[in-house]
This record gives structure tokens, C-alpha cells and sequence, in this order.
């Protein structure tokens, strides 16, 4: 099907890329091979670092012509094997492409290069005055990446997801033509947004080599609200009449003690409450304290009346940073305990509490541990299966199991299959199964429409 590399094709790229940035065959190191997600180890035949979209240009020009495959790469922070190299052929990877070009403090952008990290760039526009919005996870993730998932995190409650921060893109197209698409301008209503069909595409659509990021001014101040519940039910059920309050926190989080147990234990330190079984975590951001105050007395009244135990304000840095440290550190906690795999489905938030009863009601039947968290004001959930001391035959057999009833309890909450990874190769089988034939042949047009020779990150998402 693709040609497969050779010495003509390694003298080729070495023309355009200096030795150090080519590496060949049994010198890739296997992290290349893999994601964080680590599951299927595929090497790609040759590894390079590309500096200059003129760089990537060519290499995507000459691999369009000898039908080689080309798997875009970034921090390989991804959680669904989408920057892995299923067909070996280039691996292409922009971390080199790191530079900040522009801020433009009268437009409220940023310009970067794909390989910029989120919290570099997070650090370089608040020594502004300045913020950029979408807080996934992983803060050494690389903004294209980002862009290629329309990655989420915690603030997206108030603010969106990243398709809602990109203005703007260059891209390198399969073919190898530049192109692009949006900019500075506010608004457009200029034919069809292919920017918006690139944001979230992982990688299969164009290569981006430039992104312009729309900022906001930094919020002044930031409060957190730790709330303890009876139950995680109860909890969820709450979420809508904040909502509906018009008091809209930054970020709305839901936590189980089994979660803090773990992130108490890997930090080595103590959660600030123990007093439940289940809580809500909610941030709120201003310009003062006394317009905070006036958003979160509402809702700490409105938690209280629908049941709350108690509200506990962290207004101390330290009181937040023990908080919010043990909320970031949950997945590492669950990563340091087992091997683990992860399900990010997305549910409506009514829904939250079902999804979640559910995983813990199927345990028994898949005969494997299963933790969650996730962001309850947007029904956003991460979810993860814990190997423990399994072999590999029984882990992926009961794992399979567990993944099989979790997207099936999904498509019948009319859910999607993932909230802010990207479907890449390990949920594709799952994608396909909640869509019908004439969607996914329309995503197989656009596919073509772009690639038609299908190079550009093939065997992800609907192949």
C-alpha cells in the first residue's frame, strides 16, 4: 500500500534537515513508538525534527509523490495512540518548532509555532497581563497537539475549548501547499471555516506550523470552593441549578475519597477535608474579591440547600494549592498504582452520576478496579481500568469487556466517545460504532477532499 523508506528517501531528507535531525531504524528511541497511552508499540522507519514550515513543506511534498506515509508529532502527551505511527513510514515530529512570534496586545493574540508548550505559553501572557484560556491536564503538552484534539481542561465550563482560543493557522497541506486560513479578525462569515475542520482532525487534515491564539485580560483574582457531599449523586445533581444560576465558576470538578486517597498517598501529603465520600470543586475568577464573593455566595447557598455537608472557601494560596495539587495529581497517582487505560467519554452533564454508578456496578462483572474523575460542568469524564497484577492476556481480554459496556452506556446517554483526547486508533472501532455510514462517509470525503492519497496520519479515527 505505502512505499516502503529507503536510501533514496533518507538522502533526500538529509538535503533539507542536518544529520543530528534524522534518525534512522533501530536508533529511534521507543518513545516514539508509543503515546502516553502506551499501548501498541509501531516504530516509524525514519524520525525527523523539522524547524521551518518550508522544512515541512518539502518533506510533505516529496512524501505525497512517493506515497509515504507521515505521522505528525508532538510531546506524544496524547492518550488515544493518535501520534503514532501505525504505518511506519515518517514521523514528523515540530518540537523544534517552539518559538513564540507575536503577541499583539492590541488584537489580544499570540502567534506561535506548533511545538510551543502550554505552559510556557501560559507564563509568557500572564507576565503580560494577559491569559489564555484552555487549561487541559498535561501543561507540558505542545500547543498543536492541543489544536489537533481541541483539547478541554477544567476552565472550559466559562471559557470554552481551544477551537474556541485559535483566530488563526498556517498549514501544510499533504501535498505539501501552504495554506491559510482564519487570522486576526474577530468574526467571519467567509464561506466555510476550514480552521475549524483542522482544530481537532489529529493531525489527518494538514499539518499546522503557525497558530494565531485569541487572549484575554488575567483575571485578578481566583477563589475555589472544596464542597462535601452525601453522595457523588448528589453532588452531579447539583451541577444543572449552578449552571442555571448565572453564576458560572471556572471550573466544576467532581472527586470520589477512593481518587484523594490515591493523590494523598503519591503527593504525601493530606487533602484539606475528609469528611466525605464525594465532593464537588468548583473555581471562580475575577477582577476583585467582592465580585467573586457575590458570584460564589449564590452557589454556596445553592449547594447547601440541595445538601451539601458544608462549603469550604480556600481563599489562602496554600489551602488552594493543597487542593487543586491533589485534584492535578489524580491520574499520575492512578498511573503510579497500575498499569492503567483510560475512557474520556463526554456525557450530558444530568447524566454524570448514572455514567459513573455505572462504572462502579460493572466492576465486579469485568473484574477490574476502576477510578474516575472529571469535569462535572461538562460532562466530561476520565475513567480508568486498573491492571493491578493481571497478565496481559486477561487485562486486554477484561479491559476489551469493560470498554465494550462503558461506550455502549455512552451511545445510550447519547454521549460521545471522547470529551477532549481525540479518538485516534484506540477508540476508533468505538467512534465508528456511534455513528452512522453517512456520517462517517462524510468525514471520508473531507479526508479526501484533503489527502486524497491518504498519507497524512493514516489508521486513525475511521480506518
Amino acid at each position: 500500500m505505502y512505499k516502503k523508506i529507503d536510501q533514496k528517501d533518507i538522502d533526500f531528507l538529509l538535503t533539507i534537515l542536518d544529520k543530528e535531525d534524522v534518525v534512522i531504524g533501530d536508533d529511534i528511541n521507543e518513545d516514539y513508538a508509543h503515546d502516553e497511552l502506551a499501548g501498541e508499540i509501531k516504530y516509524p522507519e525514519v524520525l525527523v525534527f523539522v524547524h521551518s514550515t518550508e522544512q515541512v513543506s518539502k518533506i510533505m511534498k516529496y512524501a505525497y509523490e512517493n506515497n509515504i506515509p507521515v505521522t505528525p508529532r508532538g510531546q506524544g502527551t496524547g492518550l488515544s495512540g493518535a501520534s503514532v505511527a501505525l504505518y511506519g513510514g515518517i514521523m514528523l515530529c515540530l518540537t523544534k518548532m517552539d518559538k513564540i512570534l507575536e503577541l499583539d496586545e492590541e488584537n489580544l493574540t499570540l502567534t506561535v509555532e506548533p511545538g510551543v508548550l502550554l505552559m510556557t505559553i501560559a507564563q509568557y501572557v500572564e507576565e503580560h497581563d494577559l491569559f489564555y484560556p484552555p487549561d487541559p491536564g498535561e501543561k507540558s503538552a505542545a500547543i498543536g497537539g492541543n489544536i489537533n484534539t481541541n483539547a478541554g481542561g477544567m476552565r472550559a465550563v466559562k471559557y470554552g475549548v481551544t477551537r474556541d482560543y485559535v483566530r488563526g493557522l498556517e498549514c501544510v497541506l499533504p501535498n505539501g501547499e501552504v495554506i491559510n486560513v482564519g487570522g486576526k479578525v474577530v468574526k467571519n462569515s467567509s464561506g466555510y471555516s476550514i480552521k475549524d475542520l483542522v482544530v481537532g482532525s489529529e493531525g489527518q487534515l494538514a499539518i499546522v506550523t503557525k497558530a494565531i491564539l485569541k487572549l484575554l485580560p488575567l483575571p485578578k483574582k481566583a477563589i475555589s470552593l472544596l464542597i462535601p457531599f452525601p453522595d457523588l449523586a448528589l453532588a452531579i445533581d447539583t451541577v444543572p441549578k449552578i449552571i442555571k444560576s448565572k453564576s458560572i465558576p471556572t471550573a466544576i470538578e467532581f472527586m470520589e475519597r477512593e481518587a484523594i486517597v490515591g493523590a494523598e498517598e503519591f503527593l504525601g501529603k493530606k487533602f484539606p477535608d475528609n469528611s466525605s465520600n464525594a465532593y464537588l470543586l468548583l473555581k471562580f475568577d475575577g477582577n476583585s474579591t467582592e465580585e467573586i464573593e457575590r458570584e460564589y455566595e449564590n452557589v454556596a447557598k445553592l449547594c447547601l440547600e440541595c445538601g451539601a455537608y458544608d462549603v469550604l472557601i480556600a481563599d489562602t494560596d496554600e489551602r488552594n494549592e493543597s487542593i487543586w495539587s491533589a485534584r492535578g495529581a489524580f491520574l499520575e497517582a492512578f498511573k503510579a498504582s497500575s498499569e492503567i487505560d483510560e475512557c474520556d467519554v463526554v456525557v450530558p452533564r444530568d447524566k454524570v452520576a448514572e455514567f459513573v454508578r455505572f462504572t462502579h456496578d460493572i466492576q465486579p462483572e469485568v473484574g477490574l478496579r476502576i477510578k474516575s474523575f472529571g469535569h462535572a460542568g461538562d460532562g466530561n469524564l476520565h475513567v480508568y481500568p486498573h491492571k493491578d497484577d493481571l497478565d496481559d492476556k486477561t487485562w486486554h481480554e477484561r479491559l476489551n469487556k469493560a470498554f465494550d459496556l462503558m461506550f455502549a452506556k455512552a451511545r445510550e446517554l447519547h454521549g460521545e466517545v471522547s470529551g477532549e483526547h481525540g479518538v485516534g486508533y484506540a477508540k476508533s472501532p468505538y467512534f465508528v460504532e456511534s455513528k452512522n455510514e453517512t456520517y462517517i462517509n462524510l468525514l471520508k470525503g473531507i479526508k479526501s477532499a484533503f489527502d486524497p492519497k491518504n498519507i497524512l496520519n493514516p489508521g486513525k479515527l475511521y480506518n
